[in-house]
């Protein structure tokens, strides 16, 4: 299958592919199995994540993308290839243009290293797109108006926050307070009080089910497993839900802290528009129970989450592969 167009959401968790007129064809994790001693990369991707925790010394798990940015350029290369080709095939015989997502806060080396990569990976040409920009696109947030925007991109390595007029960032600010960052704070919290050791995995499964911005009066116990930190030995302790929001309420507090940094320095009319347009939350985390209202009482602005907050980035790379035109003026570097 030929694409003369691909949109790319590197992200730090996960990345995700899409082709005009077919939608989303990868969104698979962001991580790469190798062989220690070759350096071989041995499973990417959906083949690589029920690894995690489980593989032998000889073997190391990798993750290319950290903070949003890439962290090992040759295993990134090497996973960007094998998702393409996966979709592609091996043989292209049309080199696509290649839109590729990235926080707005990086510099020029690292955005060099985005397109030399996609370069790498088979693209004819390499456009480069605030992060903070698509999610709002995806959003369907009028990003040309004369009107201020804020959206709120909380993703796997960073939290990106953007006050959006007139299809310009006017004000922004990257927090490494993430969703990642949250999974191990759920990690330190059961080993301290519980002396319970569990890997990242689980403690990502426990967020994503069990995790709230917000204490509950009923008194709910969820079964977690792992290794006892004193014997060494697999264990099992009853833990209560309210433990899970007490271990990841200073991120959310941080988080939090961000936004208002960023709302103090906004221009006062546009603060004036954010006010009356509400603020949007987009991005993995943005799923977590509670956290609209959390941010709307913490904030005293009305908060709310997209209702496809996972694929608000994509969505919009989406959009604008088909408007190419239009918003190479605008918005692609």
């Amino acid at each position: 299958m030929f694409f003369s167009k691909l949109g790319i959401d590197l992200g730090t968790s996960n990345t995700l592919i899409f082709a005009p007129k077919k939608g989303i064809l990868i969104n698979e994790p962001s991580i790469v199995v190798v062989d220690k001693k070759s350096k071989k990369p041995l499973a990417i991707g959906l083949d690589a994540i029920y690894m995690i925790g489980r593989i032998p010394d000889e073997l190391e798990i990798i993750s290319p993308i950290n903070k949003g940015v890439i962290a090992d350029y040759t295993y990134c290369e090497t996973m960007l290839n094998y998702f393409i080709n996966k979709i592609s095939g091996k043989f292209r015989f049309i080199r696509p243009e290649i839109i590729v997502s990235v926080p707005e806060k990086i510099n020029s080396a690292e955005k060099r290293a985005v397109m030399d990569i996609s370069v790498s990976s088979g693209a004819k040409t390499a456009y480069i797109v605030s992060e903070c920009i698509v999610s709002a696109i995806g959003c369907s947030v009028p990003i040309a108006s004369p009107s201020g925007n804020m959206i709120i991109n909380i993703g796997g390595g960073t939290t990106e926050i953007a006050v959006i007029s007139l299809g310009s960032i006017i004000v922004s600010e990257s927090c490494n307070t993430s969703g990642n960052t949250i999974d191990q704070s759920i990690v330190d919290y059961l080993k301290k009080m519980y002396g319970l050791i569990i890997g990242i995995r689980t403690a990502c499964l426990i967020k994503e089910k069990y995790g709230s911005a917000f204490y509950t009066r009923k008194k709910k116990f969820i079964e977690v497993k792992g290794r006892d930190l004193f014997s060494g030995l697999p264990r099992s302790v009853n833990v209560n839900v309210n433990d899970i929001t007490f271990a990841i309420s200073d991120d959310l507090t941080s988080i939090i802290d961000s936004i208002k940094k960023v709302l103090s320095i906004t221009p006062p009319e546009l603060a004036s528009d954010i006010y009356d347009n509400g603020i949007i939350l987009t991005g993995g985390l943005s799923s977590l129970n509670g956290i609209s209202k959390l941010f709307t009482k913490a904030l005293q602005v009305s908060v709310s989450t997209s209702s496809d907050n996972l694929f608000s980035t994509i969505n919009g790379i989406g959009t604008i592969i088909e408007n190419m035109d239009f918003y190479k003026k605008s918005v692609l570097k």
